[in-house]
């Protein structure tokens, strides 16, 4: 029997998915597992017992990624199950930034009173007059499941995009239409781009990476959208940007007090997966994701562990090794079999990073010395039977 916890609400859809295997528990110490979605983690005392954290959605920052790795706790995430909810809002920005919209509503309201409004509004819409998307540059910042998204539906509304991601993945370049330009340089984008969107997750390499220097180099009158994250922006000079001419419009799903209400801003209350779709599809990849992971130890769409598959154990026993990726570490792990005559039909290893993952199917059960063993070996940070 396993436990889960849920640190928010998790659409009833995905928590359906669990069998009789599982139990709900309201005791965070209890879990085996925990469903979060934008909760904060980092303070929070992790359980000895807990094995994995599902995050029904993409970003992940609100989850301490380092630590987990360090105590063997697998960290998922759930990439693309929102993709078509916020590729759909960014293409609403678009609009709504390209035509003024905002500025023409807010115009009717302010004269809803007046008998004759709809004459007046002949006399000012010319204020609010905007420009097409058909032939513009739209420029991409990452071609993730997002971001390729927006720019196969952008290239069929006739825009002209570039797409820049130097870790693009060869799922995403077979989705990504053929006729976006694939640029080396982020700066090509810069200079070239009418309309720029951002699509990169959060980390140091990207925080504020569209800052003063970026901006200048933008073409003016340029519209940027920030659907990833508020601190990939230097939003400061963003609003200095708009001051002087340089950017038509900013667009931001994270309201916070630089832009809120601010002239020039188009700022949407974190509505970018708020759907019952994308909560649905979230609350259901993460689910699968959770009990494939504690039934047989398989990892898809970890952000701190390697992926690793070896499907249903058909053996009597499956043992998973949390370790440094360091050299010599499967040697010592297959003498401690051998010193006590267990023998290893399958295995696998894979590694992300500073860390990796070993699993090994065994013809007997794990006995407590074998696991005894594996725990003592310098640079193992857990071990798991799974079966």
């Amino acid at each position: 029997m396993f436990k889960y916890h849920c640190l928010n609400p998790i659409a009833q859809i995905g928590l359906e998915k669990f069998s009789g295997q599982y139990e709900k528990t309201d005791c965070v110490e209890e879990a085996d597992g925990i469903l979060v979605r934008s909760a904060a983690m980092h303070d929070m005392e992790l359980p000895e017992n807990l094995l994995a954290i599902a995050r029904a959605g993409a970003g992940v920052n609100n989850i301490p990624l380092d630590k987990c790795a360090e105590k063997g706790i697998v960290v998922f995430n759930t990439p693309g199950a929102n993709a078509n909810g916020v590729k759909e809002l960014v293409i609403a920005g678009m609009l709504l930034a390209s035509r003024d919209v905002v500025g023409g509503i807010e115009w009717v309201k302010e004269n809803q009173s007046d008998e004759n409004v709809g004459k007046a509004a002949e006399k000012a819409k010319k204020n609010f007059a905007g420009t097409e998307l058909e032939g513009k540059k739209l420029g991409i910042i990452g071609l993730g499941a997002i971001g390729v998204r927006v720019a196969n539906v952008a290239k069929h509304m006739g825009m002209e995009v570039y797409g820049y991601d130097p870790y693009v993945s060869v799922d995403a370049a077979w989705n990504l239409s053929r006729d976006v330009k694939h640029v080396l340089n982020v700066e090509e984008i810069y200079e070239e781009c009418d309309l720029i969107t951002i699509h990169v997750p959060l980390m140091d390499a990207t925080k504020g990476m569209v800052g003063e220097e970026a901006i200048s180099k933008m073409k003016d009158g340029v519209i940027l959208l920030n659907f990833a994250r508020d601190l990939l922006v230097d939003e400061k000079a963003v609003l200095t940007g708009i001051k002087e001419g340089k950017i038509r419009k900013y667009v931001s799903d994270f309201p916070n007090a630089t832009t809120a209400g601010k002239e020039g801003c188009i700022v949407i209350p974190h509505l970018g997966a708020s759907t019952e779709e994308s909560e649905d599809n979230c609350a259901v990849m993460a689910v699968k994701e959770l009990k494939n992971y504690l039934e047989n130890g398989n990892i898809i769409n970890s952000v701190n562990y390697p992926k690793c598959d070896m499907g249903i154990c058909a053996q009597a026993g499956r043992v998973a090794i949390f370790h440094k990726n360091i050299a010599n570490m499967i040697t010592k792990f297959t003498a401690c079999f051998g010193d006590i005559g267990i023998n290893i039909s399958d295995m696998t290893n894979k590694s992300k990073g500073e860390v990796a993952y070993t699993m090994l199917d065994i013809e007997t059960p794990a006995s407590e010395e074998i696991i005894k063993k594996l725990q003592s070996i310098s640079g193992v940070f857990r071990v798991r039977v799974v079966k």
